[in-house]
């Protein structure tokens, strides 16, 4: 395996992910577990680096131990390669119905989806030949509760699930119309799950509202939210229909049935 030339300068930190990417590589070469001799033969590692780089990333479960002296790549890969392909199938299917619906109304629409305490556009259907309209960037984020398709996963959490995420984040707001008290989030929150749609009254931007329709898994599981966004005064509530329609094609695309909502 090519070594690192010593005349280039790297920092410690860099040299670390290179060597446990090497390690990993090595893992992945073979479906058995390899012995500790062999990867260090493999990587041109000292034996006891490799050790140490081994045991780190069985703590974060990318590597497992099946016997003493022996590793293979661990689950925490499948984990987060799940995650990855769920994400990449939820862009994959929404994309025309969002061109689609693009067309309809002339607005933007925005593909987005959690990540922690904050939502994060990935995908976006909208023209450069429109006028006013308001575009949203792709990997943008923005606070659940002042969003509505932050909002969609706020109310699909439970009581307390939304009042821990109020205690982490303190509920701050952007404009004069965001929710910043709990009790007013809660009441949002309920019209949410009475609706099923969710709305930004100017709570994330002034000058701006959206609203936003759930996509649901083949397991029922909320796993991203369409949203139109458009200036406060053009934002239109007969598109509503249009837009839950479309998440529901593609929420159809990825194997939801009504009776598995949660």
């Amino acid at each position: 395996m090519r070594k690192t030339d010593p005349g280039i300068a790297t920092t410690p930190t860099v040299q670390v992910i290179e060597r446990m990417f090497a390690l990993m590589d090595v893992l992945a070469s073979r479906e058995e577990a390899i012995s500790l001799k062999e990867i260090s033969e493999k990587t041109g590692l000292h034996p006891s680096t490799t050790h140490r780089l081994l045991n780190d990333l069985a703590t974060g479960r990318f590597v497992d131990r099946p016997q003493p002296g022996n590793y293979r790549l661990g689950m925490r890969l499948l984990e987060l390669g799940n995650l990855v392909k769920s994400r990449l199938n939820v862009r994959d299917a929404a994309l025309v119905p969002m061109r689609e619906l693009h067309k309809l109304i002339q607005q933007p629409v925005n593909l987005s989806m959690r990540q922690g305490d904050e939502i994060v556009y990935i995908e976006r259907a909208y023209s450069e030949r429109s006028g006013m309209q308001v575009v949203r960037a792709i990997g943008g984020r923005a606070p659940l509760h002042l969003t509505s398709v932050g909002k969609l996963f706020l109310a699909a959490d439970d009581p307390q699930r939304v009042r821990a995420y109020a205690a982490r984040t303190g509920l701050s707001g952007h404009t004069k119309n965001s929710l910043t008290q709990l009790p007013a989030l809660e009441r949002e929150l309920s019209k949410v799950r009475q609706y099923g749609n969710a709305h930004d009254n100017e709570e994330l931007e002034l000058g701006v509202r959206c609203m936003a329709a759930g996509i649901y898994d083949d397991q029922g599981t909320l796993v991203a939210g369409l949203s139109i966004s458009a200036p406060a005064g053009r934002l239109e509530e007969e598109w509503l229909p249009k837009l839950q329609a479309t998440a529901r094609e593609i929420s159809t695309t990825l194997g939801y049935k009504p009776e598995l909502a949660r």
